[in-house]
């Protein structure tokens, strides 16, 4: 017996199923890729970070098995530590290439600060897992020992004092946020899930708190601070209202009403004037402005509209049918969940060609409109609140296994990320040629055609399954065939888009994040357009 072996508790010794050997393959193959392209001190930290994931998420996995984690995660999936491990740091790590190869000495620093402060928050959950293990893993503790050590002495001579004080703050955010909202939200997330989002909220919220410390006349763009101020009030609401309904009854009108009247001063209170500090301009005017600034927003509006509009009647559709279904558990088809797939490949595609900036504004409202819905949603705030719960009932899947309706808002950030993240001021210059100039799509090609291609035609036409999955070999070549289809289309139809003759490169990067889609049990929608934004950039 070994020195990392437990007692015979059932299913505590069952080893690495080939699902998990076969995700944890393909994400080190796309590490070492990357690394081939962008070989630095630096790639030294990122594998050492792959190595101690991989045998810590082991650990994670046994606490799922044996029911022995601090908090409740999500049981339908593995702890999906791994993958998650290395967004944060390949990320940091291709945009400062990027950035550097663009001459922004800023955006370098900030993209180093990026990846060292995901290599901080994947290494404390690595350290959470070891702390709760019983018996204590020797060897595991000592190769994620070697691992920090490799880390703490690398980055020690890349990191200013400025910068690692605020990655010390993102961990102490983040600390407190794994603290409240994995108690508040239980079964939402699986351990990799939750480092992914909380950590990524974390950094958010530390990054607005930066920008309005250090604030000057004309700093930043308003459409940036519009975002970093949007998403952190929305969560500060979450987490507020979330405190407050435990305490008394959500479903009543009182509440109800005392919901929205705080809402209201949160909105108007804190929010708006937060972000007229930041834009130096009245939020309100500015945002009216921006959005009616040219004929082709008020032609994509329009567009977004209808689109919102047949979205919506696609919902009271498949909720008549299961009216008049015999079947008291009548759920949508996949197919008919895949609908929306497609409404939102039809609404990213004209704004990434014609207005990014107004697609990056839209998309975070929208963000900010759904996770509003689903806090009405949650607390049965009236008068929308029990309706929302029947009208969404009919799409969850087994993802959905915990008290929020999350499918819908991963689906939105996974097409918005690619847009999002990218610091504009490194995408001039002819920084983003060939592979790179396909990063805007990242999200569409991932889960707007790759995802969608393969569960519709995996579930229909499928017959050979990958080892130890339920996904399927003609789903994922089909896959792969549409988003080759996609490219060659956006080459046709975005005069901005030239491959310069990266064919290879881009091929290898949709079939390998095909492949993480068929054999990883996450959040495919939030994970495979950051892996194949990562492998673009690169």
């Amino acid at each position: 017996m070994t020195r990392d072996s437990a007692p015979p508790t059932p299913g505590a010794e069952a080893p690495l199923s080939g699902s998990v050997l076969a995700e944890a393959a393909v994400v080190f193959a796309m590490v070492l890729s990357i690394h081939v392209i962008v070989w630095d001190r630096y790639s030294w930290c990122a594998v050492a970070l792959a190595v101690q994931a991989f045998y810590v998420q082991y650990k994670w996995d046994r606490l799922l098995q044996q029911g022995s984690a601090v908090f409740q995660f999500r049981m339908s999936a593995n702890s999906g530590l791994l993958p998650a491990s290395l967004v944060m740091p390949l990320l940091g790590l291709v945009m400062k290439e990027r950035c550097q190869a663009a001459g922004n000495p800023h955006f370098e620093r900030f993209g180093v600060v990026v990846a060292a402060t995901g290599m901080a928050v994947a290494l404390f959950s690595s350290v959470l897992a070891l702390g709760i293990t019983r018996p204590v893993p020797t060897n595991t503790c000592v190769i994620s020992g070697l691992a920090g050590g490799v880390i703490i002495y690398i980055m020690k001579h890349s990191l200013s004092v400025g910068e690692v004080i605020e990655v010390l703050e993102v961990l102490l955010i983040f600390v407190y946020l794994n603290m409240i909202l994995l108690y508040l939200l239980p079964r939402c997330f699986t351990p990799g899930e939750a480092l992914l989002v909380l950590g990524g909220i974390s950094f958010v919220l530390n990054q607005l708190i930066k920008c309005s410390l250090i604030v000057v006349e004309s700093q930043g763009d308003p459409v940036d601070f519009f975002l970093l101020v949007v998403v952190v009030g929305i969560v500060l609401m979450g987490i507020f209202f979330s405190t407050l309904f435990v305490f008394m009854d959500s479903g009543t009108w009182a509440s109800s009403i005392f919901f929205h009247l705080m809402t209201c001063v949160l909105g108007l209170g804190v929010v708006l004037p937060w972000l007229h500090r930041l834009i130096r301009r009245n939020p309100l005017l500015w945002f009216l402005q921006f959005l009616f600034q040219t004929d082709t927003r008020i032609y994509l509006l329009a567009y977004w509209s209808l689109l919102a509009t047949l979205a919506c009647l696609v919902v009271l559709y498949q909720n008549a049918k299961r009216s008049s279904s015999e079947s008291k558990k009548h759920q949508a088809p996949t197919i008919a969940r895949k609908y929306f797939h497609f409404i939102v490949v039809a609404t990213y595609i004209p704004g990434i060609i014609f207005d990014r900036p107004l697609l990056y504004v839209a998309a975070t409202v929208c963000l900010a409109v759904f996770i509003f819905l689903e806090y009405v949603r949650y607390f049965r705030i009236k008068p929308l609140g029990h309706t929302l719960r029947s009208l969404l009932s009919l799409f969850l899947d087994e993802r959905d296994s915990g008290p929020l309706i999350l499918t819908h808002i991963y689906l939105l950030l996974g097409m918005s990320l690619p847009i999002w993240l990218v610091p504009r001021p490194c995408t001039q210059k002819g920084s983003l040629g060939g592979a790179r100039a396909l990063v805007p799509y990242a999200g569409v090609l991932a889960v707007g055609v790759g995802d969608t291609v393969a569960s519709v035609f995996g579930s229909t036409m499928g017959e050979i399954r990958w080892p130890g999955t339920k996904k399927t070999f003609e789903g994922t070549m089909t896959s792969i065939f549409a988003q080759i289809i996609s490219v060659a289309l956006i080459l046709i139809f975005d005069s901005g888009v030239d491959l310069n003759y990266s064919y290879a490169w881009i091929l290898g990067s949709i079939s390998t994040v095909s492949l993480l889609e068929a054999y990883t049990t996450q959040i495919d929608n939030l994970l495979l357009p950051l892996y194949l934004l990562i492998l673009l950039m690169a």
